[in-house]
């Protein structure tokens, strides 16, 4: 495809000149920029580089130009994705607006939401939290009980939601909240975008194991939502809901290819850590268990390339429901694997004596984890699998 490959010779050309030299390294979560009224860049090359981008619509590549975006093909969004990768370049911006929020918002929103929201995203004026968990509804999230009176021009909302990401240091959040107590659980329920400055509106962080507070439970305490701030219509928030989990789950799918904790890869610590026998490792279950984590990599890296083939010809394709399970799956063997490569040299948690990266590992098995329960765990995605892409009878059926 000569146009494509036109089109890669002028993005490299534009990165060459463009991506500042600080910005080609591994990134900490402290140099991230999330946008909102609380972001704030870590460095003036940082700056640089967000509205280099931002101006050359590349933080949205396949977002319509009228909003911000590039206006650009999947393929075409592909190979920048490849390009900032070759020379190792930062994202320039992160976000659930980014990567879940504005995708849905496209397909749902109204042409009023859309003008208001959209570009607030890729501007970095807002950052966002979802609101979709509950106490007592997270794997069965169709049960969730976060109640949302229709008032007339406004909603009155209370409840609350848990796992909510970084809530305390956002914006705006949305929400999947119950306008209907009867009924089939999942017609009930409607999606409503509410700003976390509204009168009502409180957090708590969770403290972690880590020592971390990543997460918080967002509390509602009759709060006025304006009936403009609903996405679709009433009572339809399920579809939605759905459509933006399907982008949550590419993104925990590739999890571990924008980590910004890095951590040494299986192989090159296997030469690091391992004893060798004549040029092979010695012991024999561990050589295996490389192997085949290896082979299992590069079937998930043609099953995406397939999927990304297929969405782009406007095939539907199954491999995006496969990705989630295999994706965050991998990424939890992977951990287990470096903690067996490492030995007790993957054990520390703080202190001298330890390598950053050392001191990364034991954390990011532990949220690798957890990564196999967000967004779905995966009992959950193999009964997707099971019915959607292989249509096998339902317990009811059996």
């Amino acid at each position: 495809m000569q146009e494509l490959e036109s089109f890669r010779a002028e993005v490299r050309q534009w990165l060459e000149a463009n991506c500042p030299a600080s910005q080609r390294q591994p990134i900490t979560p402290q140099e991230q920029y999330w946008g909102g009224r609380r972001g704030r860049f870590s460095s003036e090359d940082a700056r640089l580089w967000y509205e280099r981008m931002r101006d050359k619509g590349w933080i949205a590549p396949e977002w319509p130009i009228e909003y911000g975006g590039g206006g650009l093909s999947d393929r075409q969004s592909r190979v920048i994705r490849q390009e900032m990768k070759r020379i190792n370049a930062r994202a320039p911006l992160y976000g659930i607006g980014l990567w879940m929020l504005g995708p849905a918002l496209l397909e749902y929103g109204n042409a009023a939401q859309k003008q208001q929201h959209i570009p607030a995203i890729i501007n970095g004026e807002t950052r966002w939290a979802q609101g979709y968990s509950e106490p007592g509804a997270g794997s069965d999230l169709a049960s969730l009980q976060c109640k949302a009176e229709d008032r007339g021009d406004h909603f009155l909302v209370n409840g609350s939601k848990i796992w909510t990401t970084a809530a305390d240091k956002c914006d705006w959040i949305f929400c999947l909240v119950r306008t209907k107590p009867d009924g089939k659980k999942q017609e009930g329920i409607s999606f409503l975008l509410i700003d976390m400055d509204d009168p009502g509106v409180s957090t708590t962080p969770i403290a972690l194991i880590s020592g971390e507070s990543e997460f918080c439970q967002t509390f509602f305490d009759n709060v006025k939502v304006p009936r403009e701030n609903l996405v679709g219509e009433l009572n339809k928030g399920w579809s939605v809901a759905k459509a933006l989990l399907v982008h949550e789950r590419k993104l925990m799918a590739e999890m571990g290819s924008d980590s910004p904790r890095k951590i040494v890869a299986p192989n090159e610590a296997a030469r690091t850590y391992l004893e060798f026998d004549n040029g092979r490792i010695a012991d024999a279950q561990l050589r295996s268990d490389l192997v085949d984590y290896d082979m299992q990599m590069h079937a998930i890296a043609l099953t995406h390339f397939r999927g990304f083939e297929e969405k782009s010809s406007g095939v539907s394709s199954p491999a995006a429901l496969v990705m989630k399970y295999l994706g965050t799956e991998a990424e939890k063997t992977k951990c287990e694997l470096l903690l067996a490569i490492l030995g007790s040299r993957g054990l520390g948690w703080e202190g001298e004596g330890f390598t950053p990266e050392e001191l990364d590992t034991l954390r990011l098995w532990a949220m690798s984890k957890a990564m196999t329960i967000a967004g779905g765990s995966s009992e959950i995605q193999l009964n997707v699998i099971a019915k959607k892409v292989l249509g096998l009878p339902q317990p009811a059926e059996v």
